[in-house]
Formats: structure tokens, C-alpha cells, sequence
């Protein structure tokens, strides 16, 4: 798939400030790949995403998982034991740089919580690896571009969890989107009703779990006891780790709002919404949130609901470019149009095509294969212009400011905005300096 917003792409590291608290590593990449190469995997984060990864990435030729790290033991027996089941013995390690130390390794898969994507990609890039990171790239405006730069400099090929730019039907959609027959498309439309998602109950603190590094797992984050609400997949839902439904889906699907519009930064963004579905659970994020980005020319609205899932179109997720001859909805099931008083022919549910994470995992070895990074259907340069575009919406809705965002500067006018773009490090970790 084409990369066809990079002539928008207007990226400095300037935000980044410090000196990361990590060890130095070798500026070249380990080891050249050839097509006919075992790869080695190591995974970074083996719970949830992390494991998910590593099974897509494991059905691919060639491809072999040598060694885990995660700080939680428990999970890291579990994991290691499965592979071992599957006559694959790897090593296991609770600090991600002893990992990448091991010269053997040549791609990890990071699948951390989000306030440590920017620290392991940057030091897997300085180790010499191919890094397929997680979604949403960073957990700020400052790390996402201290991430860009990490790239450009040591070389690496980075591909982002965005794994529907991988599915085919999302790609024939937007094609079809910038075929012109639409018409003039005014508004688009992104949206997470997520039905499933209950309230999370309240829960005092209490002892750190036997075989968790909580410490380590804090890293860069705020030091605060433990609490089970704030571990594994629920840190979703608490600022110091995360943005919630904003950036958790919106990067899925503003992704592709962007990328059908050919957009880039917004004008102006202003964004309403609150803890109204569970007021008085533990969560931080909005549990209900309406943004609006403006553009020159149009309109990206997005929203997101928890406890609903009729959100617009009668869908619980999706994006809609609506025009003036018709409107195209597309999801991760598939693609329709709806026309507009008969100015054109409605188009029937164009089905998702199977497995596309997997398809996005055989994009990136054929990427790391060829050596060549233009292939890669998400590459951390893009990515993290639709993370960043989502942190927008969300400090917007912190601030309760109508966000201007200064084009030249690349930067907010607003000063209150303007310090959430900076990334907030605690315990002695700073922002790596690239």
C-alpha cells in the first residue's frame, strides 16, 4: 500500500529534552537479513497484544521467538512454557535491555503499556533492531517524534500495531475515497461505542503481586502503590499510563479518517465529554468523549461511547466519509456506500478478506527482507501523526480550550495545551535524547 501522506510529514525532535537513564548500544543494525534468513524474535510485553503479535508474526516462514521479557513472572512462565510446548526454548529476561543485549535477536515486538513504548523503540533502535511497536507509538506529542527521530537515525525498519492498513478492504476503500466519486466530502466521521465495557470497581491499594516488578513496570510513570485496577490491560484508563478510547481505538480509526482526507495537523480542535456513562468507577480517561478537528476544507468528528455499542450507522466502531453524492462507511467487517438522492450507485457490504494482522506481520519481514522501509503499510513516521493528531483531541478535552495549532511552529498556541505535548517522567527516567 502506497504511503501517501509523507509529503505532510513535518517532523522534529525538538521537543526532546534529557538524556534517557539507559545503557548505550551499537548505532548499526545486528544483522543484515537476506530473504532466505531465519529472523529471531524477541517480545517485549508478552501479555495481551504482546502474545498476540508474536502468534501472527510466528506463522510467517522462517521466523523463530528466541527470548520474552516481561516484568511480571507469572506471565512470563506462562509464555515461555507455551513455546517450550511448541518445541521453541526461549530465554526470558525482566529488563528489556539485557534482551537487547542478545546480538542474536533481530526484530523485537514491543508490547508494553503505552508510557514504555517510547523508551524500549528507542533503545531497540540503538541495539540494532527491527521493532514492530505497539499502538498508539507514543504515549505524547514529544514521544512520538523523539520516535520518529530514532528511526531516521540508527536506521531501523519500525513498523506500528495499526495492523488494518494491512487489510484489504480498508485499502480498497480509501482508494475508492480518493477516486473523487464521493464528491466533495465535508465530513468524516470516527467512532468507538464500545458496549462491552463495563464500570471499573473501585479497589483499594494493595501488595504488589508475588513475581511483579512494579517498579519496573512504573518506570517513567507517576510512583503511586499498587492497584490492581491500574495493571495489565485496565492501565487503558488512567492518564499516567495511556489516553483511553481517544487513542486506544481512535488511532485505528482516525488513522484512517487522515489518511482518506490526505490530512495532516488540524487548524483548530476542540473536544467535550466526561466520565458520564460510569461517573463514580476508578477509570481517569472520558468514558464519553465528541471531538472536532477542523481543516481547511472539512470537518473530522470523532466519538466514542463505553456501555453502547449502536453508535453511528448502527456500528460500534468505524469511519464514514460523508460527500455530497454519497457516503462510504467502513469498518473492520467491511465497506458500503450509500448514495445521496440518486447522484450515484450504492455499493453492497465489500467483506473483510481474513486474517490482517498476519498480513500486517508478512508486510513487515517482506520490508526487513528487501530492505526496503517504503513497503511498510505503517511506518512509525505515520503513525505517529494520527497518535499524535489523537493526543489533540484528548488535550483538548483536558484543557476545555479550542485548541489552534500553529503550522510553522508545529506546536499549540494555547500554553496550557502546549505543556500536555511535552511527555511527563518521573523516578529519575528522562525523554531520550536522539
Amino acid at each position: 500500500m502506497p504511503n501517501q501522506r509523507r509529503e505532510f510529514l513535518s517532523q522534529s525532535a525538538a521537543l526532546a529534552v534529557g538524556l534517557t537513564a539507559m545503557p548505550a548500544f551499537a548505532s548499526s543494525i545486528t544483522r543484515r537479513i537476506g530473504a532466505a534468513d531465519l529472523i529471531n524474535v524477541g517480545v517485549i510485553g508478552c501479555n495481551g497484544m504482546g502474545w498476540s503479535n508474536l502468534q501472527a508474526i510466528l506463522k510467517q516462514p522462517d521466523v523463530r521467538c528466541i527470548a520474552l521479557c516481561d516484568v511480571d513472572e507469572n506471565v512470563l512462565t506462562k509464555r515461555a512454557g507455551e513455546l517450550a510446548a511448541l518445541k521453541m526454548p526461549v530465554k526470558t529476561y525482566k529488563d528489556h535491555r539485557e534482551l537487547l543485549a542478545n546480538k542474536d535477536i533481530d526484530i523485537v515486538i514491543i508490547g508494553t503499556p503505552d508510557h514504555w513504548h517510547c523508551i524500549q523503540m528507542v533503545d531497540a533502535c540503538a541495539a540494532g533492531k527491527h521493532v514492530y511497536v505497539e499502538k498508539p507509538c507514543g504515549n505524547s506529542v514529544e514521544e512520538c517524534r523523539v520516535m520518529e527521530a530514532a528511526q531516521k537515525r540508527h536506521g531501523s525498519i519500525v513498523q506500528v500495531g495499526q495492523w488494518q492498513r494491512s487489510a484489504p478492504h480498508f485499502q480498497d476503500a480509501i482508494n475508492f475515497v480518493h477516486s473523487g466519486k464521493l464528491g466533495n466530502i465535508r465530513t468524516v466521521k470516527s467512532w468507538a461505542y464500545m458496549g462491552w465495557m463495563k464500570p471499573v470497581p473501585i479497589r483499594p491499594d494493595s501488595a504488589v503481586p508475588n513475581g511483579v516488578d512494579y517498579t519496573r513496570w512504573l518506570g517513567p510513570a507517576t510512583k503511586r502503590p499498587f492497584n490492581a485496577n491500574r495493571f495489565h490491560f485496565n492501565f487503558r484508563w488512567f492518564w499516567d499510563y495511556a489516553g483511553g478510547l481517544m487513542t486506544d481505538w481512535g488511532v485505528h480509526m482516525m488513522d484512517y479518517a487522515l489518511l482518506g482526507m490526505k490530512a495532516q495537523f488540524p487548524n483548530q480542535v476542540m473536544a467535550s465529554g466526561g466520565k458520564m456513562a460510569y461517573p463514580d468507577d476508578a477509570s481517569e480517561t472520558p468514558d464519553t468523549l465528541a471531538a472536532v478537528f477542523e481543516y481547511d476544507k472539512f470537518n473530522i468528528v470523532w466519538e466514542h461511547a463505553t456501555g453502547i455499542d449502536l453508535g453511528p450507522y448502527g456500528l460500534t466502531h468505524g469511519t464514514a466519509f460523508i460527500g455530497n453524492n454519497g457516503t462510504l462507511v467502513l469498518n473492520r467487517e467491511g465497506w458500503f456506500v450509500q448514495a445521496e438522492n440518486g447522484k450515484m450507485e450504492p455499493i453492497g457490504l465489500q467483506k473483510d478478506q481474513g486474517n490482517s494482522l498476519e498480513r500486517h506481520m508478512a508486510n513487515f519481514l517482506d520490508a526487513i527482507k528487501t530492505k526496503d522501509p517504503s513497503k511498510l503499510h505503517t511506518p512509525i513516521q505515520e503513525a505517529s501523526l494520527t497518535a499524535q493528531v489523537c493526543q489533540l483531541g484528548n488535550i483538548a478535552f483536558r484543557t476545555k480550550e479550542l485548541l489552534q495549532w500553529d503550522h510553522k511552529k508545529n506546536q499549540l498556541l494555547n500554553k496550557a495545551g502546549n505543556d500536555l505535548l511535552k511527555a511527563n517522567y518521573n523516578n529519575g527516567y528522562k525523554v531520550p535524547k536522539v
